[in-house]
């Protein structure tokens, strides 16, 4: 039999005219210093770039104090970002608690936190060049940490394919080369992306997500100071903009790439480096007797 709502009772009016309220207020958070990355910015010095082929994904390695760009080379392109701490790949990027602290959507300013029990700011976005688009008419924005990474297991289970350049198995396939491994045998690192570049929201009506052509284009790029030593992998999405789909060859794709900057690091002299959480981890157990 179909399901029905059940009848509202006489106050859901009233239940739905409460006001909101913010989990973490703004000015919760210690702010970065922007004016120190600001300086900071002006001294550097490009080291190394990667080059991460369309539908495929490169990792990457950046010291703790030196910057990383994300960059548009060719033509419209959304990148699927992991990072771990590069000593301990337990520590990685926390997609749902960046969403908490800051918003659907991140930019200049905000941070990319990691996992607990460390919890810790694993980067902080420097420069955005589409820091312009702020929110659409759709309620659209660029940069999401709502969406997971395309997967062959979702593809599967919804069309039954075996499409096996999703983010998750380029993502998986990056991480077992740098690890001289087998992609099964790492996949369970692999975790909730930064979508970089792509354009994401909520339909009004359905509340379902959804993606829209990117607006980003050559030379576009995304900024970040590496908090703490990181290992990176960064996949070019099949989607290509993710204007229409994703988990095929059908959308055009493009290379990105990723540029490693190394600043005077006496700019960052009073930087305040991240430690992990000092939460002492008891979590209210009693002591064992």
């Amino acid at each position: 039999m179909p399901s029905h709502p059940p009848p509202e009772p006489a106050d859901a009016a009233a239940w739905r005219a409460v006001r909101p309220a913010i989990v973490y207020p703004a000015g919760t958070l210690p702010q970065p210093d922007m004016a120190m990355l600001g300086a900071a910015r002006q001294t550097m010095t490009k080291i190394d770039e990667v080059i991460v082929p369309p539908r495929d994904a490169r990792c990457f390695r950046v010291a703790r104090g030196q910057f990383f760009r994300i960059v548009s080379v060719e033509g419209p392109q959304v990148g699927d970002l992991n990072l771990w701490n590069a000593h301990d790949l337990s520590e990685r990027f926390f997609s749902g608690k960046t969403r908490a602290l800051h918003a659907t959507h991140v930019s200049t300013g905000d941070r990319l936190w990691s996992t607990m029990p460390s919890l810790r700011p694993m980067a902080t976005i420097s420069h955005d060049t589409l820091g312009w688009y702020g929110f659409d008419a759709d309620g659209a924005g660029i940069h999401d940490v709502i969406g997971t990474r395309c997967d062959p297991y979702t593809n599967r289970l919804l069309n039954g394919g075996a499409y096996d350049f999703c983010c998750h198995s380029n993502l998986a396939r990056a991480l077992a080369g740098e690890l001289k491994t087998e992609p099964r045998a790492v996949e369970q690192h692999v975790h909730d992306v930064l979508n970089v570049f792509m354009c994401t929201g909520f339909t009004r009506d359905t509340h379902q997500y959804f993606m829209k052509a990117s607006p980003v284009r050559p030379g576009d790029y995304i900024e970040f100071l590496a908090e703490i030593d990181l290992l990176g992998a960064l996949s070019a999405c099949p989607g290509g903009d993710c204007g229409a789909t994703h988990s095929s060859d059908a959308a055009a794709c493009h290379p990105l790439r990723i540029e490693i900057y190394e600043p005077d690091r006496t700019t960052l002299a009073g930087w305040p480096w991240p430690s992990p959480s000092d939460y002492h981890r008891g979590h209210g157990a009693q002591p064992a007797r």
